[in-house]
Formats: C-alpha cells, sequence, structure tokens
C-alpha cells in the first residue's frame, strides 16, 4: 500500500495556495490526478494537452473534482520544438510565478517514428521536448524559489544496463520499442540529476521519480501495436490506478519535508536505488551538453 500524502497546512487548509503548478500531459492518467489532488490543496493548475478536444475534457473534470475554477489548460506538443517556445512564451507572459514543473507527459510507440524537428519520437517528446521547456522557464522558476522541478522517470531505465548510447541517441541503427524507451527513461533520471546539479544554490530542487506500474491509458492508443491493445489490459488487475501513481509526484511537488531535498530518485514517497548508469555524472553532463546541440540552445 502506498503511504497517505500529509502536509502541514496553513490556516485555511490548503498548503498549496497562491502556488502555480504546470503538469505536462496533465490531460490524462497520473497527470490529471496529480493536478487533481493539487488543486485540492489550493494549487493555481495548469495543465497541458496536445489534443485540445481531450484537453477541454480534462479541465472540465479536474475542475469538477477538486473544486477549483482557476485550473486552465494550455496547448503543448513536445513534439514540435516552435511548440515547446511557444508554450512557455505564453506561460511566461500570463503567470508571474512558477512554483512547481512536473514533467509528466510520455508515450512508447511500437514502430521508429520521427519528430516535427526529425528527432526520435520517444526520445524527442520524453526527454528533448523537457528539456527545452525546463531551459525556457529557468529563469521564472529562480525567482519563484523555493520551486520545484519534478520529472517523471520510470523504473523501466533498468533496461539501459549499459547507459545512453550516444553515437545512436536517435535509435536509427536498431530500433526496440521497449529498449528505447527505457533510455529515454534513463535520460530522464540524468537530466533531473544534472539539473538539480546547475541549480544548486538557487532555491529550486530537481528529483526524478518511478510512479510504479498504473493502469492508464499508456501505450493503448494504438502507438505500441498489438501490445498495447492487447497485452496492457491484461495487466490491469495487476497494477497501480492512476491516484496511487500520481501519489509520489503529488507527494514531491507539495510535502515541506522535501522542499531542500534534490538530485534524488523516488518510489512511493520514498528515496530509491536508480542503476549504476543513472548514476554516472560525466553521462548526465554529456546528455545535458548534447541536448543543447539538439535543441538550438547552443
Amino acid at each position: 500500500m502506498l503511504p497517505v500524502v500529509e502536509e502541514r497546512s496553513n490556516a485555511n487548509g490548503q498548503p498549496m495556495r497562491s502556488k502555480t503548478v504546470v503538469i505536462t500531459g496533465g490531460n490524462t492518467g497520473i497527470g490529471k490526478e496529480t493536478a487533481v489532488e493539487l488543486a485540492r490543496l489550493g494549487a493555481r493548475v495548469v495543465i497541458t494537452s496536445r489534443d485540445p478536444r481531450r484537453g477541454a475534457t480534462a479541465l472540465d473534470e479536474i475542475r469538477a473534482r477538486s473544486g477549483r475554477d482557476d485550473a486552465v489548460v494550455m496547448d503543448l506538443d513536445l513534439a514540435s520544438l516552435d511548440s515547446v517556445r511557444d508554450f512557455a512564451q505564453q506561460l511566461l507572459a500570463r503567470y508571474e510565478r512558477l512554483d512547481v514543473l512536473v514533467e509528466n507527459a510520455g508515450l512508447v510507440v511500437h514502430k521508429r517514428r520521427e519528430t516535427a524537428d526529425g528527432f526520435e519520437m520517444t526520445f524527442g517528446i520524453n526527454h528533448l521536448g523537457h528539456f527545452l521547456l525546463t531551459a525556457l522557464v529557468r529563469d521564472r522558476l529562480v525567482a519563484s524559489a523555493p520551486a520545484r522541478v519534478l520529472v517523471v522517470a520510470s523504473d523501466a531505465h533498468r533496461s539501459a544496463r549499459s547507459g545512453l548510447d550516444f553515437d545512436d541517441l536517435q535509435s536509427t541503427k536498431r530500433y526496440r520499442a521497449s529498449v528505447v524507451y527505457g533510455k529515454s527513461k534513463l535520460a530522464n533520471i540524468l537530466f533531473a540529476r544534472e539539473l538539480a546539479r546547475r541549480l544548486e544554490g538557487t532555491g529550486v530542487t530537481s528529483n526524478s521519480l518511478h510512479p510504479g506500474v498504473v493502469a492508464t491509458r499508456f501505450g493503448r492508443d494504438g502507438d505500441l501495436g498489438w501490445l498495447g491493445r492487447i497485452g496492457m489490459p491484461l495487466v490491469r488487475p495487476f497494477v497501480l490506478n492512476a491516484s496511487q501513481g500520481a501519489q509520489t509526484s503529488v507527494y514531491l511537488a507539495s510535502s515541506p519535508d522535501v522542499e531542500a531535498i534534490t538530485g534524488l530518485y523516488w518510489y512511493k514517497c520514498t528515496p530509491a536505488q536508480s542503476t549504476r548508469a543513472a548514476q554516472d555524472d560525466a553521462a548526465a553532463r554529456r546528455l545535458w551538453d548534447e541536448s543543447v546541440r539538439l535543441v538550438g540552445l547552443a
């Protein structure tokens, strides 16, 4: 059983009151449940969605379940760097504060596909899109400190035993969906780790997390082919629901107990052991430098 998230509340019982939280991919699954819970705690929640229709439907549900009408949805397609830039520009113009950034959106695809910018889709969305977004809003996070960045990774990173292949980050030589996904999750952890190092002393923390094996729509919208359509529903009785899967994200976003803790990998609201490859600081720095080049920040 997952631990219950307990918060030290302020006078009106809303520990996240006046805080602005952005959750990528907040229109479904873990992201949506994270949005509901943080809104209930008083946060001004911004969810992103690449599908306006699904985003609007999710927003209605978040407002109804949380009892707050200030939650909003904004368009963001992490498969397009132009979309990331447009979103960041609109976000910064609309909100003076950014207290928590939850980088939750992600996918895995059965066959190799490319983003609008020519990157392998899984690596491009799960890592590069979030990397650019973080860079574009970094100064706002620092100005809002204490602030937090949460990167939703996965224990799937354990499949990348040999670490990242920096000679083939785009998986052009060989493509296996599970391996590519695992490497993207390894990139998530390395990114969060290096971000924590670079933000040291700013009052902004950076942590990654494994939400658990969660029964959501992840992998069931055609991206995984027959495995998503048939295999995923078969394991649903044995995995967490989305609300349970959101517990660690909610905890890291809101608990005063972790306000100054940074650079760790979490599971079930507790620091967890990642692989040796995920603790490779040289690889983390190299990934950072390569990401800067790929997204055009150099």
